[in-house]
């Protein structure tokens, strides 16, 4: 299973052709080919002068699908392309930031055999990777039973070696940077690999990330105290002091929280001080202002499942910890927290619409936006300006700025993230009543449903802690061009509707969730103009797991596809990258039998009849192929029309992408996918 934060945010497919008559005249719908056109924009950082905004923009899928950085200058407002990458580097620049005096923007890239940090200077030239390399602090190859054996192990000094980049962060005064890199391959490891003496002792690789300070103005590399694995470093206001989120190596984490929190001195990096009173699925901390708290998201204090977080605030005078979201009748977005003013600025989801809450008074303050959906908030030091990408069901990412919060904000000019002016497709709230909850959704009917009765395509969303949000899908124009109607429920286990909502599938998969589902169809049929005969249902992740449950306890759909399904609990639980996630919701299955068998799309397949068509990334460690081969195994064995379909190298995120209608460095799976989904809706849609 996916957990929270992963699949959320993924938004379309595609393949539209408009349908005959009058309403194709009159409308411009995205084909197959279009969806393999549209790009995308993230991590807009405003300039620390505020007169600029750098942001990172994804080429097109038919154009390799690799970031750029884009410069906008918000009084002229116009945009250029700031970074290019060789053909080399398959990923393109990414996780750009400002210098804080505003003279120099750095990046990471790979544009040779490691990925390094970038200064581009902002008065011109080219831009230059620092030279970071350290002692290695683990060399497999020097142990005393390495392989292959050695009559001599060395004595000499090893020579530095290269680090490559994860991730870095700026100081505010920019003296310094810190840099999380996990160790690097030495030449005698990289030796034994090449003799295939390359054995993996599982949750024993020592070879773990570390926080390194960078000298930005002498290219000189520090050690810190900091133990791996780090996972991310946030400043304080002051420039005196890290704080550090460190999880404990061995794949611990699988085992429950195993984070830590780490206060780290500049002026001594050999000393690190835990904040034990920190919890240990800390995430996403920043400073206040004064540097006298911190900010932080943590496990929800009420039972909900795994990443469903709350905001915390740390109080160094007395080692305290406060939730200052506490009962908030909707869910904490995964962003960072953004100290202002006294308070805090956090994303937060209610229903269907994301936006930005104020915390730290008597009740939180919903900030106002023009569109539905608003992400990746950002300011600089001074608080001089604001920055966003908001998208709503008619309006395609967009980046906007605005001197004060609260203010009328301006759009800036950056290249259209779709390649045409297509038809609007506005979304509809709807909502419906099923066994005591309330359940919402988002319907879209495509210009036929005017004139007549059309097919119905539900989409169910990952997680199963996730939601469909009202922004900006290509999927939603794609299908509508088919003349198809799409209804994205959000069931009990999703999130923006509070932790007791998000927790009310808890050892309950594919029951009472699957039932508000179903209940949702029904509403729809009643009040629209539906053919309750052409029904079908697709979904990707826990999405793909409820097309499962589907095909065991209905035969309503003429048509399922199901993405990266859970099939088999028992296997699943096995064989994923991490089990902590799905241990929330029915323990370890080898001690709740029953209960991991019940919540088994397998389980049901004695009743299966509908055509079902799996689609499954290779290189898939979250839902792993083995799920999609059983259940394709079963359906064949019993005689039910299967078709599975791998796609080599894709991982689980990655393909989601892909075939949502998002820039992929995968160039035809996407539209492999799209296509295939398309013929078999188109085929059962007929018969």
């Amino acid at each position: 299973m996916r957990s929270r934060h992963a699949l959320i945010l993924l938004t379309s497919v595609i393949i539209g052709v408009s349908t005959s008559g009058s309403v194709a005249q009159q409308t411009r719908f995205p084909t197959n080919e279009d969806l393999r056109h549209t790009r995308a924009i993230s991590q807009p950082r405003l300039s620390p002068d505020g007169q600029s905004v750098l942001v990172q923009v994804a080429d097109a899928t038919a154009d390799g699908g690799r970031t750029h950085l884009w410069l906008v200058d918000i009084k002229q407002n116009s945009s250029r392309q700031l970074t290019y990458s060789p053909e080399s580097d398959k990923r393109g620049e990414h996780n750009g930031e400002w210098m804080p005096d505003g003279s120099a923007v750095l990046f990471l890239a790979k544009r040779g055999e490691h990925t390094q940090l970038y200064r581009l200077p902002m008065e011109g030239g080219e831009a230059h990777p620092y030279s970071l390399k350290v002692d290695p602090r683990v060399d497999l190859s020097q142990e005393p039973d390495a392989i292959p054996p050695s009559q001599e192990k060395s004595t000499q000094k090893q020579e530095q070696v290269e680090i490559d980049v994860e991730r870095f962060a700026v100081s505010p005064d920019g003296r310094w940077i810190a840099i999380i890199a996990k160790d690097p391959q030495t030449p005698g490891e990289k030796k034994e690999e090449t003799e295939k003496a390359d054995a993996q002792w599982v949750d024993h690789n020592p070879h773990g990330a570390r926080l390194y300070l960078l000298d930005p103005a002498t290219g000189k590399l520090a050690k810190t105290a900091i133990t791996p694995d780090v996972e991310s470093a946030s400043w304080s206001a002051q420039s005196d002091k890290l704080l550090v989120i460190a999880e404990k190596p061995g794949n611990v984490g699988d085992l429950g929280p195993a984070k830590g929190a780490w206060l780290l001195k500049i002026a001594s990096p050999d000393q690190a001080e835990q904040a034990k009173e920190i919890p240990p699925s800390v995430a996403q901390a920043t400073w206040s202002e004064n540097g006298k708290r911190l900010y932080f998201l943590s496990q929800s204090e009420p039972d909900s499942p795994p990443g469903y977080n709350d905001l915390y605030e740390f109080k160094f005078s007395d080692a305290s910890v406060k939730s200052l979201s506490q009962g908030y009748v909707g869910s904490i977005a995964h962003e960072k927290p953004i100290a202002f003013d006294g308070k805090v600025l956090q994303p937060v989801q209610n229903g269907t619409k994301i936006s930005v809450a104020r915390f730290g008074g008597s009740s939180p303050e919903l900030e106002k936006f023009d569109t539905s959906v608003v992400t990746n908030l950002d300011t600089n030091a001074r608080r001089s300006g604001w920055v966003w990408i908001g998208a709503s069901s008619t309006k395609p990412q967009t980046l906007y700025f605005v001197e004060k919060l609260g203010h009328t904000p301006r759009a800036l000019n950056l290249p259209s993230v779709i390649p045409a002016e297509w038809t609007e497709t506005p979304s509809q709230l709807i909502q419906w009543q099923n066994e005591g909850k309330t359940i919402d959704g988002l319907l879209y009917l495509p210009p036929q449903a005017k004139d007549r009765k059309v097919p119905l395509i539900i989409d169910v969303h990952g997680g199963p802690t996730g939601a469909w949000e009202d922004g900006y899908s290509p999927l939603i124009p794609f299908l509508l061009g088919h003349g198809w109607a799409v209804l994205r429920p959000n069931p009990r286990g999703s999130t923006g509707y509070g932790a007791a909502f998000a927790a009310a599938n808890k050892n309950d998969l594919g029951g009472a969730d699957f039932r508000d589902i179903m209940a949702g169809v029904d509403a729809v049929i009643a009040h629209n103009s539906i053919d309750s005969d052409k029904l079908a249902l697709m979904g990707y992740s826990y999405g793909g797991e409820m097309a499962g449950f589907a095909e065991g306890k209905t035969n309503r759909f003429k048509a399922i596809v199901s993405g990266a399904p859970v099939i088999d609990q028992y296997s699943e639980y096995g064989t994923e990258s991490s089990s902590w996630y799905d241990r929330w919701f029915y323990g370890k299955p080898w001690e709740h039998d029953a209960d991991a068998w019940k919540q088994s799309p397998l389980s049901g397949i004695g009743h299966a009849k509908t055509p079902f068509l799996l689609l499954q990334g290779d290189g898939d460690t979250t839902d792993p192929l083995g799920q999609s081969l059983e259940m394709y195994r079963a359906l064949r064995q019993v005689g039910v029309p299967v078709d599975l379909v791998r796609y080599p190298r894709e991982d689980h995120g990655p393909l989601a992408g892909g075939i949502f209608g998002n820039p992929s460095t995968e160039p035809w799976h996407g539209f492999d996918a799209r296509q295939r989904m398309v013929k078999f809706f188109e085929k059962a849609f007929s018969q």
